[in-house]
């Protein structure tokens, strides 16, 4: 169905082609995943299959794709549209329409498919997506995950041969992006089409997988195999395979109902009774929690909101800070990262941070949000909440898609007034604070960082935000070449992957300083390296007493980061509680090794491989 034949794709200016000698065909009927580090081509392989690489990015394509045995160097992306079906990383950039409706049947009336014929189409993909309740919403109203089930649902309307997805469910809760796997499944099954997916989150996606394309870095041929075996090489996987590679299982699981046949002799090993109080039986034992480190330190219970609580010994949390320290700190924290262990981390999920409402030690609060209520034309998106944030605290904010995670964010940085209720960050209250005020307070990284950026050059957006920040010239290019590396400074940010769009801006916020940093759905577009990177980062932020707060559908992000985890649902706050306590009693939001190691509560891989490497915490 898919045929590449030598092809190398050479953008105009670049130095070395972004995908070279790609060789192989994709069969029909198959869903094939396409993984690869940020950066090395994947976006770039994808086009080229829906003929929007050269036609319209440009460039130089030398070798031949063809698709259902059209040649896309003489069939322009039009001429593909009846057999080729794309999404790309940004659905809005997908939008023709104003209304979901309306969305769904442009492409079939494009293609002039009679109206008896769209109107059925319409209403079976409303049901396949869960889309009804939204059919006559607005597109700007809806939130980034339901947009982009809007946008796999356009495509998928028109019943394509081939559907080429970038990233389909960044930005879908695991129950949202559990239904759009299980639609791209019967798909595949029922009807033969054929899938190339590329996608970060793989633990998501890579069990469903036909096949696995790997991109291994830049220049590099791609090579093409079994899920097994491609994840036994390649350098991006998910934690259940990482967690197999540690325990030395064969063959190395890829879901988590593999894992868990090969799971009791490993629990045998982590598990060590421990005459504790029953809440420290609940969280666990060794590395229970990311900020516990290797396991070995000790712990104490505290009377706090929610009521008893742990909390590890002070060496292992974050210090109260009311200001954030000096940034010759932040950048010796960031450059030293690579020196860090697994045992390292700076503090941890589950565990309040010195500074917390409940802690004695307690001076001001990051942030506050009191009997908080925001309406948008009749509905009432946020519905009584309350909300304290510590300095040096990180929270991830969960829920379901349209849940109100980034109203909530822009209540806190001031775009968005209370309807009831109040807000204050830093004392100050963020509606009726100018913004130059505003912007050594609070930042925000949003969903799309195209948001932040209109400079056409990396370094021409790095001297602006030295400037609107009153920084020294150069403290947005170190932070840029602390988290991104390798990018020239004459680099357009148009022509950086999702994720390195994502770091830069980050970059951008971080140079003005802000006391609370807010991000929104912050590891979209990010392979495992750069999601490592930007945890090091921000736990680097927490430890400067940075307080942090993100929006987030990655389960693996707030167990490896966070200390609360915050759940909406229907702008109520249904959970507020440690990291440990709340993911694990989700089946929605458990992360991997907790649902393979369960009932015990260990998180993430490097809680375990720390745990098997203390003797107390070893039979």
């Amino acid at each position: 169905m898919i045929r590449f034949d030598q092809v190398s794709v050479t953008y105009e200016g670049a130095a070395h082609p972004s995908l070279r000698d790609a060789d192989f065909t994709l069969p029909e009927g198959e869903l094939t995943l396409l993984v690869g580090p940020s950066g090395v081509g994947k976006s770039t392989l994808l086009g080229a299959v829906s003929g929007l690489v050269p036609h319209f990015t440009g460039g130089t394509l030398r070798g031949r794709v063809t698709v259902a045995g059209r040649d896309t160097r003489t069939h322009r992306p039009r001429e593909l549209a009846d057999v080729v079906g794309t999404v790309g990383q940004d659905p809005r950039a997908h939008f023709v329409t104003d209304v979901v409706e309306d969305e769904l049947a442009y492409g079939m009336e494009s293609l002039g498919l009679p109206p008896a014929v769209m109107r059925r189409r319409v209403e079976e993909t409303l049901d396949l997506l869960g889309l009804n309740e939204l059919r006559d919403r607005p597109i700007a109203t809806l939130s980034g995950g339901q947009q982009q089930r809007v946008a796999i649902g356009s495509v998928l309307t028109t019943h394509p041969k081939v559907l080429v997805l970038d990233e389909p469910t960044s930005a879908l809760d695991p129950a949202a992006a559990e239904e759009v796997l299980a639609v791209l499944q019967r798909l595949v099954h029922d009807l033969g089409t054929t899938v190339l997916m590329a996608e970060h989150r793989l633990e998501r996606v890579v069990q469903y997988a036909d096949r696995v394309l790997l991109l291994p870095s830049p220049g590099e041929p791609p090579l093409l195999g079994t899920p097994a075996d491609i994840m036994a090489v390649s350098p991006v996987h998910p934690p259940v395979v990482s967690l197999g590679r540690l325990a030395g299982w064969s063959p190395l699981p890829l879901s988590v109902r593999d894992a868990r046949r090969h799971a009791p002799a490993l629990r045998a090993r982590l598990y060590t009774p421990h005459p504790a109080s029953p809440a420290f039986e609940a969280r666990g034992y060794g590395g229970g929690a990311p900020g516990t480190g290797s396991g070995a330190e000790p712990l104490e219970t505290e009377k706090g909101r929610g009521g008893e609580q742990l909390r590890a010994a002070a060496p292992t949390a974050p210090a109260p800070a009311p200001t954030p320290t000096p940034r010759p700190g932040l950048l010796a924290r960031l450059t030293a990262r690579s020196r860090r262990g697994p045992g390292d981390a700076i503090s941890g999920s589950g565990t309040p941070a010195p500074g917390d409402p409940g802690d004695p030690a307690a001076t001001t609060a990051a942030a506050t949000a009191t009997a908080l209520h925001i309406r948008r034309a009749r509905a009432e998106v946020l519905h009584d909440v309350n909300l304290t944030v510590a300095p040096g605290e990180t929270i991830a904010l969960m829920g379901r898609n349209g849940a109100g995670k980034s109203t909530l964010l822009a209540a806190l940085t001031g775009t968005l007034a209370p309807t009831t209720g109040q807000v204050t960050v830093g004392g100050r209250t963020p509606h009726r604070t100018p913004p130059p005020e505003m912007v050594r307070r609070v930042g925000l990284v949003p969903q799309d960082p195209r948001d932040l950026l209109y400079a056409d050059t990396v370094a021409a957006e790095c001297a602006a935000a030295d400037a609107d920040a009153a920084a020294a010239p150069g403290t947005c290019r170190a932070l840029v070449s602390a988290l991104l590396p390798d990018v020239p400074d004459g680099t357009h940010p148009r022509d950086l992957s999702e994720g390195q769009r994502l770091t830069l801006a980050l970059a951008l916020v971080l140079t003005g300083r802000p006391a609370l940093l807010l991000l929104d759905e912050p590891t979209r577009g990010l392979d495992y390296a750069a999601k490592a990177r930007l945890v090091e980062t921000l736990r680097a932020l927490a430890a400067d007493g940075h307080a942090i707060v993100l929006a987030t559908h990655d389960v693996e992000l707030a167990a490896e980061l966070a200390h609360r985890v915050v759940v909406l649902a229907g702008g109520e706050i249904v959970a507020d509680g440690p990291t440990a306590e709340v993911v694990v009693s989700s089946p929605a939001f458990a992360p991997q090794v907790a649902k393979i190691l369960a009932p015990g509560h260990w998180l993430t891989v490097s809680q375990v491989a720390a745990a098997l490497q203390d003797p107390e915490a070893t039979p």
